[in-house]
């Protein structure tokens, strides 16, 4: 087989039981004796399925995932620095079950690159071995349920240089990959970093635990830069949660999350880019639509989000928590079907300082009015500040609005996500 800088694990090197095979009569010359599936070559007298490549350890070169075969994740894979993996557009990655750090997960270091240019003809899929899907312009398995399964495998993980603000220093690690192992390091001074090109990616059925209470998000964007391209990406039934960014300053469009475990979009340490048309769609045990804390330390601390063009479809969960010392602007999105009680939380006194600084924004928003709930039962301000006026509250409702279902003045372009998703084939788009 061709050496592509990665290990492709064939019958020599690992356990037959890492391959789909059929029993041979192996009196003398076995191979001489049965005809094969297509797609099967014997070996030694077994069957064995040569077009999935099992994939393990560290790519050193530059590595092409091509979109005839299968390609197999088995524990962490790491693309070093220097180096880019092309993944063809139309190609199926599926990651082994394991879990702690025999997790299967993709890393892209600080330094490589991806390119994943999917079409929405021919949209990569991200998915567990336990996935009967085979390519990416299928759509959709038949094996595996997305409100009952999840937790199959990683993730997908984009390292970077660009600016974060962690609680010291001006780089972290990546939590989930151990302190020695230098690739799992992120952040540094170039706001136009560029980590290479992620479109039309669907990644499904991850997070697997990978520490005590430590999930892998369905997508993880770390110190990523603005000269990376992501657009018209996917997350469906990730345990943790769907996307989330430490710092950086990429720009995200076209994405949408369904049935996360946790939150669908998760900021933290200063995310300064902007995250336009995306998509929520939250099952019974999500939590937040939108989590959202600011820098932890002094490097970067005036990093400022921006979101727009949301619609986001309700369960159990909350809208928006602001924490920490969060700053932004969320504008144009549209809410519904939450649950009585659900609201936009200001939640300590520095959020409320921000706000009042106009350092965080909250406008131009629409919420169903059948949700049961009024703008001001929709704006909480839980900080001590707070409780001694209702600036949040006054300015909120005066700033948004309730409308009728659905809304057709702001919220997603719903388009973009026809025909190519999830989502889409299993018919959940019609609600909005």
């Amino acid at each position: 087989m061709k050496n592509l800088g990665i290990k492709f694990l064939i019958l020599a090197a690992i356990t037959i039981s890492s391959f789909t095979f059929f029993s041979c009569n192996d009196d003398g010359d076995a191979c001489s004796l049965i005809t094969c599936p297509d797609g099967y070559t014997c070996d030694g007298g077994i069957c064995v399925d040569m077009n999935r490549n099992v994939v393990q350890g560290n790519i050193m070169e530059n590595t092409t995932w091509t979109n005839d075969r299968t390609w197999v994740i088995q524990g962490r894979v790491i693309v070093m620095p220097g180096v880019t993996l092309t993944i063809e557009p139309g190609t199926v990655v599926k990651g082994e079950v394991g879990t702690d750090v025999s997790a299967s997960s993709l890393v892209i270091a600080r330094g490589a690159k991806i390119n994943a240019a999917g079409t929405a003809s021919d949209p990569i899929i991200f998915t567990s071995v336990g996935d009967d899907i085979t390519e990416g312009n299928q759509i959709a398995g038949t094996k595996l349920n997305y409100e009952t399964q999840a937790g199959l495998w990683g993730g997908v993980i984009i390292l970077g240089n660009a600016p974060i603000s962690p609680a010291v220093s001006a780089t972290a690690q990546i939590e989930g990959i151990p302190a020695d192992v230098e690739e799992g390091n992120y952040g540094g001074n170039d706001p136009n970093d560029n980590s290479g090109i992620f479109t039309y990616c669907s990644i499904r059925f991850g997070g697997t635990l990978i520490g005590e209470g430590n999930e892998i998000n369905g997508l993880t964007l770390a110190g990523v830069g603005a000269g990376t391209t992501i657009h018209h990406v996917e997350v469906v039934a990730n345990v943790d949660d769907g996307i989330e960014f430490f710092g950086g300053t990429v720009n995200v469009n076209h994405a949408i999350v369904v049935n996360q475990g946790d939150d669908a979009f998760d900021i933290d340490q200063a995310y300064a880019g902007t995250i336009n048309n995306i998509v929520s769609i939250a099952g019974a045990n999500s939590d937040h639509t939108l989590e959202i804390d600011g820098p932890e330390g002094a490097e970067n601390a005036n990093g400022a989000f921006t979101i727009t063009n949301g619609s986001f479809q309700g369960a159990n969960g909350e809208m928006i928590d602001f924490r920490s010392n969060a700053r932004g602007s969320i504008q144009n999105c549209y809410f519904f079907n939450y649950k009585e009680g659900a609201d936009i939380e200001l939640d300590n006194d520095r959020v409320h300082t921000n706000y009042v600084n106009g350092l965080i924004t909250i406008s131009g928003n629409e919420f169903n009015n059948t949700m049961g709930l009024t703008l001001e039962d929709i704006a909480t301000d839980k900080s001590d500040l707070g409780k001694t006026n209702n600036i949040f509250e006054t300015e909120f409702v005066t700033n948004n609005s309730l409308v009728e279902n659905p809304s057709i003045y702001v919220g997603a372009d719903m388009n973009q996500f026809s025909g190519w998703t999830f989502a889409d084939s299993e018919g959940l788009l019609g609600g909005f």
